[in-house]
């Protein structure tokens, strides 16, 4: 063939793929339609259709300067294990992809799309619980199925978006609306808008999402208000990248019926409170959560906190500080097993009395522990609190209270507990091993310890027991030191102390007690009225020594002892805390005369919730029925029996026995054991 020949044939080759392109230009290349199919279909692993099912949907394609396509219908299936009925539906889309852009996706980078946008698009994101994800692809015959990866957008427009999820991992199900106007030259209405409703772990779900340009760079404004079960949060700030949602800042406010229902949800492990109300500053920066507390109100306790929750490890760990100027113990409650303290009413005495009547017997809180949740987190929490009220007028609150919490594999530790009572100080360590370890038949049960130790205890600055008159002394004064050590096992308090074993002592020493409230318990008639006529009077108190022992949840005196220059008290019998049964004694031992006396021992039965307080009555029948029978001889004859004499060298040898004891007391703890001074009697 001869050049000039040659040269021709490639002028009319030439000619022809020109023509070809401009045909294939103006026409929008039909015939690539389903190569191009094929090829998504064999990447994707799952069937795509660019021109609707009949084949006659509007499909176009140019190639110049940049792959442009636009199509009325386009659907990308479903993997073949799944239910629905396609994984993306879009309808009028135009894209626009720059050849630069896929060559670097060619070499492993991420897309980058021009211009996308579509009049509708319906997504279905599906993943099951052995970890089959609808965004997941099968590529070609023998590849390992890689995960789809977002790509990134110049103009982004979608005028009528639906996503539905089901994630069995997460246990998260929804359906959203959203709309997106998003590009360079943003204009009025630009930014995302979406709405969901669902359930997340089984929790009620609603979700209404306000964001800028989300390809905008920098920071872009998000405003979210949600419900997740009984929690409601909104949040003001910013995101790096609104979709997903990995990293943000700003201030929110979080409110709801207890923390649980705020921990359950997020996989936390919170304590059952009563409501709440929360406002701070939150920051997300992938699997860091960090947040200020400002503000966190509980009932009527005032608290704040700084915290961080890292969810890199298999197990999420809360570290951070708990402090405020006000808890009260009663809004915790719930926590260890108390119920959630009921809102007031505007009930009549009726209603609350028969409101009253309706309540349990028992008074010791059985609600159930939740101990799977202690073994999905760990935690090493700082807590300083300014201000402890336990919740009853009897007592003055802990000021102020200092611990460390620890949660690890199910192990709840309160370290280093130190708080002021009375002038005095307070502290331990308190442990709940929920680590599923320990089976009661077949049912695993907490197991919970403490070391307790009280030194210096001022009572009178402690204990508010009631006195005759505002400016009349306290009943009981004096300084109390002692300890505790105990142990139970159950999925309640209420099972916890029924099992309970170990031992409590405690000591008062530079004390007194009310002259009164000793001759009423010994039933002294005469010196009683004396005393009411002419005032009280405080007793010194020589000995005073309680040792409990505890075993099967049964409480009993080993020895209980009040020696005073008038008498010596002793208590006998025992508490049950598995039945809440009362059967205690209290006897007293005069050490001088007195011509009016019932003597009896008086006995306190009875439950926790409704104790009642009775004589013996042999003991007192028998003195009035002495009496009686005096009285027919002489009428003041009938007084002889009423007389009591005093215990004397009874009294001495008990007394000394407390004095002993508590000697041994001051010993183990390392104090000087000073004799204690040799009763004398009181002056009359």
């Amino acid at each position: 063939m001869s050049p000039h020949t040659a040269l021709k044939l490639g002028s009319a080759a030439a000619g022809i793929l020109v023509l070809l392109i401009v045909l294939g230009e103006a026409t929008g290349w039909p015939m690539l339609a389903a190569p191009l199919e094929r090829q998504l279909t064999r990447v994707l692993d799952r069937p795509v259709r660019l021109r609707g099912d009949s084949g006659e949907t509007r499909f176009e394609i140019r190639l110049l300067p940049a792959v442009r396509i636009q199509a009325a219908h386009v659907r990308v299936d479903a993997p073949s294990w799944s239910t629905e009925p396609h994984w993306l539906l879009a309808r009028e889309l135009e894209l626009e992809l720059g050849y630069g852009d896929l060559l670097r996706m060619a070499r492993g980078g991420r897309l980058h799309v021009r211009h996308l946008s579509a009049a509708s698009m319906d997504g279905r994101i599906e993943r099951l619980a052995d970890g089959r994800a609808s965004w997941s692809t099968g590529g070609v015959q023998g590849e390992t199925p890689v995960m789809l990866r977002l790509p990134t957008f110049g103009r982004l427009r979608v005028a009528d978006g639906r996503v539905a999820a089901n994630d069995a991992v997460f246990s998260l199900k929804f359906e959203a609306a959203f709309t997106l106007l998003d590009g360079t030259e943003g204009g009025a209405g630009a930014g995302l808008t979406a709405q969901a409703h669902g359930t997340y772990r089984q929790h009620p779900l609603k979700v209404d999402l306000r964001a800028g340009q989300v390809l905008m760079a920098g920071a872009v404004p998000v405003t979210v208000v949600a419900q997740v079960g009984g929690a409601h949060l909104s949040f003001i700030g910013t995101a790096s990248q609104v979709a997903p949602l990995e990293s943000f800042r700003g201030r929110f406010k979080l409110r709801g019926p207890s923390l649980a229902a705020v921990g359950s949800p997020l996989g936390l492990t919170l304590p059952t409170t009563g409501p709440f109300d929360t406002e701070g500053l939150i920051t997300r920066d992938g699997a860091r959560w960090l947040s200020q507390l400002e503000r966190f109100g509980i009932g009527s306790s005032r608290l704040a906190g700084a915290f961080m929750f890292d969810t890199r490890e298999d197990v999420p760990m809360l570290a951070g500080r708990l402090t405020g100027s006000r808890l009260v113990l009663a809004d915790l409650g719930p926590a260890i097993g108390l119920p959630v303290p009921a809102a007031p009413t505007a009930a009549g005495p009726a209603t609350r009395a028969a409101t009253a009547r309706r309540q349990p017997a028992r008074i010791l809180p059985d609600r159930p522990f939740d101990l799977p949740s202690l073994r999905a987190m760990n935690a090493d929490v700082a807590i300083d609190i300014d201000h402890l009220d336990l919740g009853t007028r009897w007592l003055e609150p802990l000021t102020p209270l200092q611990a460390q919490l620890l949660l690890s594999q199910g192990v709840l530790r309160l370290n280093g507990v130190r708080t002021r009572l009375g002038a005095g100080r307070f502290d331990g360590e308190l442990r709940l091993d929920g680590s599923g370890k320990t089976l009661r038949g077949n049912v695993e049960v907490a197991l919970w310890s403490a070391a307790l130790r009280w030194n210096g205890l001022r009572l009178e600055q402690w204990v508010r027991l009631p006195r005759a008159t505002p400016r009349a002394s306290p009943p009981v004064t004096g300084l109390l030191d002692g300890s505790l050590t105990l142990a139970g096992q159950g999925r309640s308090t209420a099972a916890i102390l029924s099992t309970l074993h170990g031992s409590a002592r405690t000591r008062l020493h530079a004390g007194t007690i009310s002259h009164l409230w000793v001759e009423m318990a010994g039933l002294d008639v005469a010196q009683a009225l004396g005393l009411a006529l002419k005032g009280d009077a405080a007793l010194p108190v020589q000995c005073a020594v309680v040792d409990l022992a505890a075993d099967q949840g049964v409480l009993r005196p080993r020895l209980a002892v009040l020696d005073t220059t008038d008498s010596t008290l002793l208590m006998d019998g025992s508490i049950s805390l598995a039945s809440e049964a009362i059967a205690l004694q209290l006897s007293v031992a005069p050490k001088d005369f007195s011509p009016l006396a019932l003597r009896s021992p008086l006995k306190i039965t009875g439950t926790l919730g409704a104790p009642k307080v009775s004589v013996q009555k042999s003991a007192v029948v028998a003195r009035v029925a002495a009496a009686g029978l005096l009285a027919v001889i002489n009428p003041l004859a009938a007084l002889i029996p009423l007389f009591d004499p005093g215990a004397g060298e009874q009294a001495e040898r008990e007394a000394a026995g407390c004095r002993e004891l508590s000697a041994r007391m001051k010993q183990r703890a390392g104090q000087p054991a000073a004799s204690a001074p040799t009763p004398a009697a009181a002056p009359r």
